[in-house]
């Protein structure tokens, strides 16, 4: 018997010697139910809120600018025209307001949808959305248009999201399973 078979027999169920140190550590416990519960409530009335605000900024008519919107199919056209057209202040209102909308899908998703963690999930996902908002939107609401700048923007915003907070955030809520490839047998 070699060695490092001694000490992982000697070694308590569940605990792991770390290779790099030769010390113990304990796997992630998932967190309690009672907290599970409490964050996936507070991710959903967040979802509520963020859906609210997603429909007012994005489904409200806008007459007044009807006649000057355009549809934009050409990535990157759009940004372009408000970083060399527009005013320093318009184009950072434009530019960081959808990038600040897809910010909350990164932060929730892996808290709703554990099986959506991982960035390309959360991109999916989060273009598979906003291309439907900017359709609707383009489709049914006066002065509005679709314009794939903005699904970019938005799907930026949630991988932004994702990495700072929704990565974190989601693995305290759900742990990662050991799946049955990844168990060695005693």
């Amino acid at each position: 018997m070699t060695w490092s078979h001694a000490r992982q027999r000697d070694e308590e169920p569940g605990e792991a010697v770390r290779p790099d140190t030769g010390t113990k550590s304990r796997p992630a416990r998932p967190a309690h139910p009672a907290v599970r519960a409490l964050a996936m409530l507070a991710a959903f009335a967040g979802t509520v809120l963020f859906s609210v605000v997603l429909a007012r900024l994005t489904l409200e008519p806008s007459a007044a600018s009807a006649a000057l919107v355009h549809s934009n199919l050409r990535p990157g056209h759009s940004i372009g025209a408000y970083l060399e057209g527009a005013s320093t202040v318009e184009a950072a209102r434009q530019l960081g307001g959808n990038l600040l909308l897809g910010v909350p899908f990164g932060v929730l998703l892996p808290v709703l949808l554990p099986p959506a963690r991982g960035l390309l999930r959360v991109a999916v996902v989060t273009v598979v959305v906003m291309t439907l908002v900017e359709l609707i939107q383009g489709a049914l609401v006066t002065g509005r248009v679709f314009d794939i700048d903005d699904v970019i923007l938005n799907t930026a915003g949630a991988l932004l999201g994702y990495l700072l907070i929704g990565l974190r955030l989601g693995r305290a809520v759900h742990p990662r399973r050991r799946h049955w490839w990844h168990r060695r047998p005693s």
